[in-house]
């Protein structure tokens, strides 16, 4: 038996270059062995570059399993809503929900995009928007978008404009949550009817595990679970969470069959607690999928992930590097913090 191969060919193993033959010539495969310099097995591929600081790779939570984005999609499009649990401003975090959304909608079209980066009251200005007639800009100004919208959540609104898929406004307004979070629950009670119709029945709809979470995080920052203010700022929580469950639930009575696409910070949806708590017990029978993110300290040695502990946070967990500290020099960082708050409207609760 031999094999045919062009001159060409024999001195491209010198070169690292391989041709197809146009001018044969014939070796005993007994004489291949002897030819140096030149080897008919695959090259050994090249290592993979260093990831980005944007790398976020995905698992299965209980298994550890790396899943792709394409795979992930696959799993998730039977599901009714998918909540994507996120750092708010971390890029990694908004450009694997960016690719998920794209992903997701080869498998099932029929999408709705639903956003805690805009309160409730603001739908009017939202939708003009997708109808294209008002710019970005008035978005941003007229919806009051967070300042992150251009980087954040820019191309998630987008696809759904280019798509025609609807983009719900679903948390509620800050002004009174901020107020529930001075004056306690009973702020309610004083607004008016056009007020009213913002906000959820059962507003405060919580569960002892959610709130032990939430005091215990908060807790050691601001006092203890018999603080006033604290006991408010939770109920302020519970308004958010209870708002964005009636949001979607209002959506998925709106575009039936569709699969709503949830974006959140990722203390209202993991452990399923929180705004995925409020939604289940309005519909026990919606099937929800929780995607949540995990901080890891370093780039994984191989598959290396520091799942322990994080596996309840979600059915499925990224993993982000840490951003950079903004400031080293605390009391600049605390300046700046300052400074923010100043230029934030005073909000009244008359």
């Amino acid at each position: 038996m031999s094999i045919k191969f062009s001159n060409a060919a024999l001195s491209g193993c010198k070169t690292g270059r391989f041709f197809m033959p146009h001018a044969p010539i014939t070796l005993s495969l007994a004489v291949i062995p002897l030819m140096t310099g030149c080897s008919l097995l695959a090259p050994t591929p090249e290592p993979a570059p260093p990831q980005t600081h944007y790398h976020a790779p995905v698992v299965e939570a209980v298994s550890g399993t790396a899943v792709s984005i394409p795979q992930l999609a696959e799993r998730l499009a039977g599901q009714d809503v998918v909540m994507i649990g996120e750092y708010h401003g971390h890029q990694g975090a908004h450009l694997l929900q960016s690719r998920l959304q794209a992903h997701l909608y080869q498998h099932r079209p029929e999408q709705v995009l639903s956003m805690e980066q805009f309160e409730v009251d603001r739908q009017p200005v939202l939708d003009r928007y997708l109808a294209g007639d008002i710019g970005e800009m008035e978005l941003v100004e007229d919806a009051g978008a967070w300042p992150i919208y251009k980087y954040a959540y820019r191309p998630l609104v987008e696809f759904a404009r280019r798509q025609g898929l609807p983009v719900i406004a679903a948390n509620a307004p800050g002004d009174i949550v901020r107020c529930v979070g001075r004056e306690g629950p009973e702020y309610l009670a004083g607004l008016n009817a056009a007020r009213k119709r913002h906000i959820p029945d059962a507003p405060f709809a919580g569960s002892a595990a959610y709130r032990e979470k939430f005091f215990g995080t908060m807790g050691g920052r601001h006092g203890t679970a018999d603080n006033e203010r604290l006991q408010n700022t939770y109920h302020a929580q519970l308004l958010r969470d209870n708002t964005m469950a009636s949001r979607i639930l209002a959506a998925r009575e709106r575009h039936p069959e569709h699969q709503v696409i949830h974006l959140t910070g990722t203390f209202h949806s993991e452990e399923r607690l929180g705004t995925v708590e409020a939604l289940l017990q309005r519909n026990p029978e919606l099937s929800v999928a929780v995607i949540s993110p995990v901080f890891m300290e370093a780039q994984p040695d191989g598959d290396e992930l520091p799942l322990t502990g994080n596996q309840n946070k979600g059915d499925y967990l990224y993993f982000l590097l840490p951003l950079p500290p903004e400031y080293r020099d605390e009391a600049r960082g605390h300046e700046s913090m300052m400074d923010a708050f100043r230029k934030v409207p005073e909000t009244t609760c008359d």
